[in-house]
């Protein structure tokens, strides 16, 4: 139960002031909430005055702070190049001094890229393309092939069931060949078939009534090209570093063919790890 207060009744002096009295206590208590919220019962705001000197500290410290969340919040979005180690830089130098920065013949290209290759391992030969349109595609098959292994697998009663099972390992196939009557069977797997690029389409040669001719296509250096979805390019590995440099050469022609030289605006050519060479289009 809260405090009980007594008011006199009748005297108009003593009621007045009892009245004055408690509107008093109410502006006091009002006047509490405005300036101590919160506070406990005995406890009082005490104005502090600070000095223009304290309140610039105070300032600068608060910019110091907000000054260093922004550089933390830009520092998350900054992407980090890493710089390139000596034989890369070793390679840039070498082909800018054979080349002047401007293209070469496509056998010259070749050889370079030989001379400045400085990895321990067998790297792919590229081919990337500016092109004047993006929506370009086709097929070529390379002289010497790829270099690369394929996993070709052709579609049969027990590939099915793993798949109904989900026990086929997708991942592992890099080519998928099946017939015709197959096909209904596939269809109700191409939400998972189609992102990887594995459901049988007979405009990539993967939907054949003779698969193991198309397997001997495949293995022997059939590739399928096409622009990136939104530019004019167009990347294709064509052999291997070991290739000899006749074979890479004959390879790079090929595909080059195929995509068209009046189609094409730009020739670069690149292994895995190397600097791009621009190559002459005269020359191909």
């Amino acid at each position: 139960m809260g405090k009980v207060r007594v008011r006199v009744l009748g005297l108009e002096e003593v009621e007045k002031k009892q009245k004055e009295e408690q509107k008093k206590r109410r502006e006091e208590k009002k006047k509490k909430k405005v300036e101590g919220v919160g506070l406990k019962g005995g406890e009082r705001v005490v104005q502090v005055e600070v000095s223009e000197e304290d309140l610039k500290k105070q300032k600068k410290a608060g910019e110091t702070v907000e000054t260093k969340k922004k550089e933390e919040s830009k520092r998350r979005f900054v992407k980090v190049r890493h710089p390139r180690g000596k034989k890369y830089k070793e390679a840039v130098s070498k082909i800018r001094n054979q080349t002047k920065n401007s293209p070469i013949d496509l056998d010259k290209a070749v050889r370079l890229l030989k001379e400045v290759s400085f990895v321990n391992f067998d790297e792919a030969v590229e081919l990337h393309l500016n092109v004047k349109k993006t929506g370009l595609k086709g097929e070529v098959v390379l002289p010497f092939g790829t270099g690369k292994k394929r996993n070709i697998v052709i579609v049969d009663d027990k590939f099915v069931k793993d798949l109904e099972a989900g026990k086929a390992d997708l991942g592992e196939i890099d080519v998928l060949i099946s017939t015709p009557v197959y096909m209904r069977s596939l269809t109700k797997f191409a939400k998972v078939l189609g992102p990887k690029k594995l459901f049988p389409n007979p405009k990539q040669g993967t939907l054949v009534d003779n698969p193991e001719e198309a397997v001997r296509r495949f293995e022997g250096g059939s590739v399928q090209w096409k622009t990136e979805p939104k530019f004019p390019l167009v990347h294709q590995m064509i052999g291997r570093i070991s290739f000899k440099t006749e074979d890479l050469v004959e390879n790079a022609r090929a595909f080059i063919r195929s995509v068209g030289k009046h189609n094409i605006k730009q020739i670069f050519i690149k292994t895995t790890m190397s600097p791009s060479i621009e190559i002459s289009l005269d020359s191909v």
